[in-house]
């Protein structure tokens, strides 16, 4: 969350004990999750996703659910490591399947 603060987003924090329901409504298949939800401009936004991604889903608007970075990789935003790990960031469809939107 601190990532997105600091690229200009306004974060408004809920925290839940279970967010599985909240994935579910959004549209994320469980096997995408991470360890963050959130809604934007009518997307969801799943995991460490980088404000890069999110400011390129908002200008492109594609019909698709959102994006995903599933688990919690090595050298994704908040995750910062000396060992960074490479990454997909996924665009997830309404139908469920998934395709890479960028690679870190």
């Amino acid at each position: 969350m601190d990532h997105l603060r600091a690229n200009g987003f306004r974060v408004k924090t809920i925290a839940v004990e279970d967010s599985n329901p909240t994935r579910e409504r959004l549209g994320i298949p469980e096997r995408l999750g991470g360890c963050h939800t959130a809604e934007i401009g009518g997307y969801a936004i799943e995991g460490h996703v980088p404000a890069r991604e999110i400011r390129r889903l908002l200008a492109e608007k594609p019909r698709a659910v959102g994006l995903a970075v599933p688990g919690m990789p090595a050298g994704s935003p908040g995750m910062e490591s000396p060992n960074p790990r490479p990454y997909a960031v996924l665009l997830v469809e309404k139908d469920g399947s998934h395709r890479i939107y960028a690679r870190y």
